[in-house]
């Protein structure tokens, strides 16, 4: 009902309801509502609950509320809170805790970060990172590693190094051995790969094979998941973002995350989607979906895994890899069991979000859904697909017909760019990537990064979308520069789109009277700007509920 009164108020430029004491007036040069009714200010009066009482020019909101406080932002741009809808939040903030091998350019150099972190690993200790990829390594080195690489410089402790993409996994032989399995012979599990060589087990563990080694880690305490939250959202608040869609949240780490909530310590908005058919979904079927009092904490949705990735081979082809003949990939998950699970969210009225890149993990899912939603495929599900990176160019209409939400993240294509066309060839590669294809299709975009496995700015993302180009600004007039979109699309992706394939647009996504006060502040128009100055602009501040969550050092 308070929305309702807000919103009768607000129809016209100002709403004068809320004492002036409780109103702060938030001014810039330029505010970017993503509302089409108004798609720009000068001005907003936001009250004390953090919600959007009204916008219009100064004068007229200083006309209206003449007590309000002033937050003056000058020349900056005021756009609705980012929001990123594919990101990992526990395994960023594990990133932050563990050695970084992002950027990586050799083996040598993945083994000097490994021994200037170890200086302060206890003895004994496991030696964790992540975001090693051997396609940016020299042409000589860009086969997997090998356990070999790393046995001389770690000997005794255990070693285990995520892949950027987080579907391989490389081990040393101690690692092997902590296991207290034989990894030999020529046995496999369903869903994953232990890559061998003349029988004999190399160090490497795609997708569902990396629970072979991952059994023996340190067991992840309630204690180190809000150490590594904790690590996490700051860095997220600094890159402009308001709200991220976790991508597979475990019953353990929910509670982590209710008790922040309820400790008023959730910074931002968290859209959790529960860990595939486990103990995350058989709560939501038994509980009900649920939300948090504050806004700031959901889980309505469940995430399952259809293929690997493109980088390691693992995402699922139609037909073989171009450089890798007789390989076409791994169904993470047998497509019986992934319908269990949908079916099992769909009678319990949970959306449905699935990983899948290759065309053949795309159809797989696109055929599940179809036959899952059968006559319900009209309803309003906001079933998702994660990635939509490779498709038959005859499967992307498909998305529009079901009602399927494309989940797409920009910088995927700017980082596969060097060698994605060498992994489906050139005939495939006019479905990769495929932001126009899917827009023009009437397809809904909701635009991420899936940090950690890409940088969390979505300032990349922005710029990847409208230029198709790296932060070097290359290629020339970008790769396959037909997939760009524009910079209101692209923004949009990143704002209402995102909240929309959250169930969240009723409360944030654009600047509106009656919804939350979410918004990042940036020196430039992302939409403006051209794309060879977009990197430029800097997060000047970011706003949550009506309160400065992050603001830059002066």
């Amino acid at each position: 009902m308070r929305r309702l009164l807000l919103g009768l108020c607000c129809g016209i430029a100002v709403c004068g309801t809320a004492m002036a004491d409780e109103v702060t007036i938030v001014q810039a040069a330029r505010i970017v509502t993503m509302d089409d009714a108004r798609p720009h200010a000068e001005a907003m009066a936001v009250d004390a609950g953090g919600r959007m009482l009204a916008l219009g020019t100064r004068a007229e909101l200083a006309a209206a509320h003449p007590e309000a406080r002033r937050e003056d932002f000058g020349t900056a741009t005021v756009v609705p809170g980012l929001i990123d809808a594919h990101g990992h939040l526990l395994g960023y903030g594990q990133s932050l805790l563990n050695a970084d091998l992002v950027g990586t350019t050799s083996k040598a150099e993945v083994i000097a970060r490994l021994r200037t972190f170890e200086k302060d690993l206890p003895e004994g200790a496991w030696l964790l990172g992540r975001g090693w990829d051997q396609n940016d390594w020299p042409e000589g080195e860009r086969e997997f590693p090998t356990a070999a690489d790393l046995d001389e410089a770690f000997p005794d402790r255990p070693v285990w190094l995520e892949r950027i993409d987080g579907h391989a996994n490389w081990a040393n032989s101690a690692a092997m051995r902590a296991a207290q399995r034989d990894f030999d012979g020529t046995w496999q599990l369903d869903g994953g790969e232990i890559l061998r060589r003349d029988g004999k087990a190399t160090g490497v563990f795609i997708d569902a094979a990396a629970a072979l080694i991952e059994s023996k880690l340190p067991p992840v305490t309630p204690a180190l998941i809000r150490r590594a939250l904790e690590k996490a959202f700051p860095k997220l608040l600094e890159a402009g973002l308001t709200g991220v869609h976790d991508a597979g949240t475990s019953r353990e780490v929910l509670a982590v995350l209710r008790t922040m909530a309820d400790q008023g310590a959730l910074p931002i908005r968290v859209n959790a989607w529960a860990d595939g058919d486990a103990g995350a979904l058989a709560d939501l079927c038994r509980d009900g979906l649920y939300r948090h009092a504050s806004g700031r904490l959901q889980m309505r949705a469940v995430k399952l895994y259809a293929d690997g990735a493109l980088g390691s081979r693992g995402a699922l082809l139609l037909a073989d890899y171009s450089d890798a003949p007789g390989q076409r990939g791994l169904p993470v998950t047998a497509p019986a069991a992934l319908e269990i699970a949908m079916r099992k969210a769909s009678d319990c009225g949970v959306q449905v979000a699935t990983h899948a890149i290759g065309d053949g993990g795309n159809r797989t899912v696109l055929d599940l859904y179809q036959k899952v939603l059968g006559a319900d495929a009209g309803r309003d599900h906001r079933w998702r697909i994660e990635h939509a990176q490779v498709l038959a160019l005859a499967d992307i209409p498909r998305f529009h017909a079901l009602g399927v939400v494309a989940s797409m993240q920009p910088t995927h294509a700017t980082s596969d760019m060097p060698w994605a066309e060498q992994r489906v060839g050139p005939k495939r590669i006019v479905g990769g990537y495929a932001w126009r294809k899917f827009r023009d299709a009437g397809v809904r975009l909701a635009l991420g990064s899936d940090f950690p496995v890409e940088r969390i700015e979505p300032m990349l993302g922005l710029h990847a979308a409208v230029s198709r180009q790296d932060a070097a600004d290359q290629p020339a007039g970008g790769w396959y520069a037909n997939e760009r979109l524009t910079g209101h699309e692209a923004l949009r992706g990143f704002t209402l789109d995102a909240a929309w394939a959250g169930f969240m647009e009723s409360e944030t996504g654009s600047l509106e009277p009656g919804k939350r006060a979410d918004f990042t502040v940036l020196s430039q128009d992302p939409i403006g700007t051209p794309p060879e100055r977009l990197l430029d602009t800097r997060v000047l501040a970011t706003w949550v509920d009506g309160r400065e969550a992050w603001k830059a050092a002066q």
